[in-house]
């Protein structure tokens, strides 16, 4: 049998889920909790606040809120986290976007990896290839002809320059050789809205935002960005399996809890404690399962180890595409 190092069960869900009793410290708040959202409502990372902010309340007895701070491709948001007090009154609920894309995509990026300590994941999952129910397309071959056939002529949207969504985007364009308009929103929340409003024709949504516009027929979903299909949608193709281009294709988005930099341990491991046992939770893996993802827990330690890979991954990716833009 291989080995399975502690990296490699982070990836397995179950290893996810195996989370201690929360371990009871002396450490509460003193004052309302912030949970800062660095996009705009109706996403995957404000849902998420969403969940741990009211989860947080409960446990602590104590005021906890989820605030949206939009704009920058969340640099807007990440920077007020990390300019607060480091004392556990501020916390980020933070993404693939700003906390690992980020700092190779953008030139003038005002923080750095050190200035965060990641507290725990939360959730991950695939993008959706989704696009408004008036395009002429109902397979992955038949959009990119379509493209082809329109060259620059037809917008997608995201929930902002540099998330996951975005690249997702830009990365299909290469491979299959097609143009488009790129039309960054606020949140994943604004963009979904445009498209089926018709406004924008195509976008890469979070799977766990975006799957009940799937479900509801008000997008039409063309493929999922993952190595393989997802269990809840499973008649959904990866895109890696409709054309041979796409072969090497693959992309999981992904959120977890952050604090600024020099937040006590305690802190952290109190912080860890609830958001693992919130996780854990029945009814919760019941409502993860229903928006099309799988939890993504472990330690401190863990979850600081799966942000620096992910950072290496894109820079790797980011690097050879040569993609280098600033922070407007």
């Amino acid at each position: 049998m291989n080995r399975i190092t502690r990296r490699t069960a982070l990836t397995l869900p179950g290893a996810l889920l195996a989370a201690p009793a929360i371990a009871q410290t002396e450490w509460r708040p003193t004052q309302p909790v912030r949970v800062i959202v660095p996009a705009a409502p109706g996403g995957t990372a404000d849902i998420m606040a969403r969940l741990l902010a009211t989860h947080l309340q409960q446990r602590f007895g104590s005021n906890v809120v989820a605030e949206n701070r939009s704009g920058a491709g969340g640099n807007i948001g990440t920077m007020e986290v990390i300019r607060s007090a480091p004392d556990g009154h501020t916390l980020l609920s933070g993404n693939i976007g700003p906390q690992a894309i980020a700092y190779s995509l953008f030139r003038n990026l005002q923080y750095t990896p050190a200035s965060l300590i990641p507290v725990c994941g939360m959730i991950r999952g695939p993008n959706v290839l989704v696009v408004h129910p008036s395009v002429p397309a109902q397979t992955v071959p038949e959009f990119v002809a379509w493209l082809k056939a329109n060259p620059g002529k037809m917008s997608y949207g995201s929930p902002g320059i540099g998330q996951s969504p975005h690249l997702s985007g830009v990365w299909f364009s290469q491979l299959t050789g097609t143009e488009a308009i790129h039309v960054p929103f606020r949140g994943a929340g604004p963009a979904a809205i445009e498209l089926v409003a018709g406004n924008i024709q195509f976008m890469f949504d979070n799977l766990t935002s975006g799957i009940q516009q799937v479900r509801a027929g008000r997008v039409r979903a063309l493929a999922v960005t993952s190595a393989d299909r997802n269990p809840q949608l499973p008649e959904i193709p990866a895109l890696r399996e409709t054309m041979p281009e796409l072969a090497n294709y693959d992309v999981n988005t992904w959120f977890g809890l952050f604090a600024p930099a020099g937040t006590p341990a305690p802190v952290i491991q109190r912080l860890n404690a609830e958001t693992r046992g919130m996780i854990a939770a029945p009814e919760m893996q019941a409502r993860f399962a229903q928006m099309g993802g799988t939890p993504l827990a472990g330690t401190p330690e863990e979850f600081a180890s799966f942000v620096t890979s992910e950072i290496e991954k894109w820079r790797n990716v980011i690097r050879r595409e040569g993609l280098q833009m600033d922070i407007s």
